[in-house]
């Protein structure tokens, strides 16, 4: 609480302007971090399912399945970035700018991606041979791929409804239903009907089975998830309603091109590691490779859990906020203290990285690629202040910088996989991976600067990130995860940033 007497009369108290700031920003950051609760919670189960279902499929999968399976998703990971061409990105900006046309932006952002995505699906079903022999898959597996980029991209603007309409409870139900049935679907396919078809080899369950391609299933699940998931969003198409302005479309076009060029640009980054793994590498040990690599990716989730779930809450905010006198100090509280809760979410992992392995890996055949682990934890922070920094060319309508900034990284990303791998395989792409975001993260900041400069406390966010990073690297390689060691030195973090931050926090609390 900040008071000052007025003039004339000193005894007499009255509030400052700052205080007044102050209050409004605490109310912003708990209606902001309710809503990034919520919508975390529904970003988290799907990552959480893909967390849940490492023991299942590691230990089912050999580890040459695990890397097709890895592989094709991968695939399905930069299908997904063009068939929404950042028009999730250009639904938020539209109905924004230009309130008076919200409904006509909605719906026109529905019909686009609706006859984009079909038309896409014909196509390509038509030519399925072609399209599986050029990225030397099974046919089936191709058309289980292309059923889910269809319905997947059906409930792109749905779900966008949700967020720009502020209703992150239906968002969060939907989500979570989804994951229910996508787990409920790869227990039974996995390992209720092996059971069912060995008891009784003549009966129903045996012409459901088979062993030669049981990582299909994880496909299959993946298709029944995603069409129960478009059956209980139909009534926002009806909601949303299907008229189409030719003139929104294209501007909202012109807008999500960039967008589109970026997220190309980040499925690169975050996918192609797997797919050049498996085509740089020896076919002999390339699946193999691949799978050791992927299981092993998956520990660094908790930190793309956080920064996801943190991102969705945050976007909608950052461009309703725009145009508030307090927008920029905003701005830089929240990626201060997203970079001290992703530091700290870095060391916990690491320092009780045997727990996690044990926990999610049973298979210790693909423990051999534990040592990329920090390097894709630091890589995601990295990524996720990214976003936070991004702020800056969204609300300025300069997308084209994300778009350049991404295929920097991309490059950088492809450059150093290309000469890595064939020398140190997976390690490599785990080093391509840190520096293409690190190089994103940096660029966004230096550009922002220049044209939407808003004041970060840099060096107190390096500071966090380093010690976090120093104290990482010394527990995982220096004393070799020694569980006491990394625990104290997880404590003395945490007790720096109470130390540095007790009043902001102690302020928040109170409120």
């Amino acid at each position: 609480m900040v008071l000052a007497p007025t003039p004339g009369a000193s005894q007499q108290l009255i509030w400052l302007p700052l205080t007044t700031q102050t209050l409004e920003a605490l109310r912003i950051f708990k209606k902001l971090f309710q809503q990034t609760f919520i919508y975390g919670l529904a970003t988290v189960l799907p990552r959480a399912l893909a967390i849940i279902l490492v023991p299942l499929y590691t230990s089912v999968l050999k580890p040459s399945d695990f890397g097709l399976y890895a592989t094709l998703m991968s695939y399905i990971i930069l299908g997904n970035v063009v068939l929404s061409y950042g028009m999730e990105t250009a639904f938020f900006r539209f109905i924004n700018k230009a309130p008076s046309q919200k409904k006509t932006v909605q719906s026109t952002a529905l019909v686009s991606i609706g006859i984009s995505s079909l038309s896409f699906f014909l196509v390509a079903f038509l030519f399925r041979e072609q399209l599986a022999q050029f990225i030397n898959f099974n046919t089936q597996f191709v058309i289980y791929a292309l059923l889910i980029l269809l319905l997947d991209a059906l409930v792109i603007i749905p779900f966008v409804w949700f967020r720009a309409n502020q209703k992150p409870l239906k968002y969060a139900l939907i989500k979570i239903i989804n994951v229910c049935i996508n787990l409920g679907c790869n227990l039974f396919f996995l390992l209720a009907l092996p059971l069912l078809a060995s008891n009784d080899p003549s009966a129903f369950w045996h012409s459901l089975y088979t062993q030669e391609n049981t990582v299909l299933y994880v496909f299959i699940s993946n298709v029944i998830a995603s069409g129960a998931t478009l059956i209980l969003l139909l009534g926002v198409y009806i909601k949303i309603g299907f008229h189409f302005s030719v003139s929104i479309w294209k501007k909202m076009l012109r807008y999500s091109f960039p967008v589109l060029i970026a997220g190309v640009a980040f499925s690169v980054n975050e996918a192609f590691d797997k797919i050049l793994l498996n085509y740089l590498l020896p076919p002999d040990i390339a699946s193999r490779e691949v799978g050791v690599y992927a299981a092993c990716y998956k520990l660094g989730v908790f930190m793309t859990l956080f920064a996801t779930a943190f991102r969705l809450g945050v976007e909608p905010f950052f461009f309703n906020h725009a145009n508030k006198a307090n927008a920029k100090s905003t701005y830089a509280t929240i990626t201060k203290y997203f970079a001290i809760c992703g530091s700290a979410i870095l060391l916990f992992v690491i320092v009780y990285i045997d727990f996690f392995k044990a926990l999610l890996i049973k298979n210790e055949a693909y423990w051999v690629a534990l040592s990329i682990v920090p390097l894709i934890l630091l890589a995601n922070l990295c990524l996720g202040i990214y976003h936070n920094l991004s702020v800056w060319y969204k609300v300025t309508d300069r997308t084209r910088y994300g778009a350049y900034i991404s295929v920097i990284g991309a490059c950088i990303t492809l450059g150093l996989n290309f000469i890595l791998i064939p020398a140190i395989s997976y390690m490599g792409a785990a080093i391509a991976t840190l520096a293409a975001y690190g190089a994103m993260m940096s660029l966004s900041y230096f550009l922002g600067r220049k044209y939407y400069r808003v004041p970060y406390d840099v060096k107190r966010i390096g500071a966090y990130l380093l010690l976090a990073m120093c104290f990482a690297g010394v527990s995982f390689y220096i004393f070799e995860r020694n569980l006491w060691i990394g625990t104290a030195l997880l404590l003395v973090f945490l007790l720096a940033v109470f130390f540095f931050e007790r009043q902001e926090i102690q302020r928040v609390i109170k409120k």
